[in-house]
């Protein structure tokens, strides 16, 4: 479970950076960061999924 707390932290702060991003014009770091946020958010869901067998 700890470690899925930490992945989901990890989604949210990449979330969080590609909202900002997208709202100051910066479409390359937006971009960067929604791939990071859908790649740790994958992760986060495998961690928890594997918790709960």
């Amino acid at each position: 479970m700890p470690l899925a707390a930490l992945f989901t932290l990890i989604t949210l702060a990449f979330a969080g950076i590609a909202l900002y991003s997208v709202s100051a014009g910066q479409w390359p770091i937006a971009v960067a960061s929604g791939a990071l946020a859908g790649w740790m958010g994958s992760l986060a869901y495998a961690a928890l999924r594997k918790t709960r067998v």
